[in-house]
């Protein structure tokens, strides 16, 4: 795994052993990165169940100004610090180590990000209490745009329901992406 563009360009990331989490491929980022590219530039991204931390890291090699990572895993977390260090991106970046939910709250006050990106474990709903949670946060508005890596399984009707809007849904072989924005009956 690499970061595919930017001031880290080519530089390889190193991911945790086992299981416990599913980097993303170089050329599944490599799509999501050419869907991204107008709103990298300057912003302000959250990289939420961060594993590697390679989504983000992507994000700053290609000019965001700041990327908050979240992850639980103390190990994952060590080898996102390894992966900033490594790519000379740690002055842009701080690590919580907690779950999704209880960052946001901890987060909650501050200014929105611009891009918000989800990789939650698949088929387990994590997804949708991560939207409940933005909800009514002040990291979130009406610019923010949110992205969610998912199994092909999962339905987006709850996203919806709690007033989100579906720009767009990108399906792969394995996985897809969904593209949503704040609604304006949130």
């Amino acid at each position: 795994m690499r970061v595919i563009a930017g001031k880290a360009k080519s530089l390889k990331l190193k991911t945790i052993e086992g299981m416990d989490t599913r980097p993303t491929t170089d050329r599944i980022k490599e799509t999501l990165f050419n869907m991204l590219q107008p709103y990298i530039a300057d912003c302000r991204f959250l990289d939420l169940f961060a594993g590697s931390g390679a989504i983000g890291i992507e994000a700053l090699s290609r000019g965001a100004d700041c990327c908050v990572f979240v992850e639980q895993q103390k190990k994952a977390a060590i080898c996102i610090q390894d992966n900033l260090n490594f790519t000379r991106l740690d002055g842009l970046a701080d690590i919580m180590i907690t779950d999704a939910v209880s960052a946001i709250k901890k987060l909650d006050g501050e200014l929105p990000f611009q891009c918000i990106f989800m990789d939650p474990p698949y088929n387990k709903g994590l997804e949708f209490d991560v939207l409940r949670a933005l909800k009514d946060s002040s990291l979130i508005d009406d610019d923010t745009l949110i992205i969610i890596e998912a199994s092909l399984e999962t339905e987006w009707a709850v996203a919806e329901e709690l007033g989100y809007e579906i720009l767009k849904i990108k399906r792969y072989k394995t996985n897809q992406h969904l593209f949503l924005k704040k609604g304006g009956k949130i």
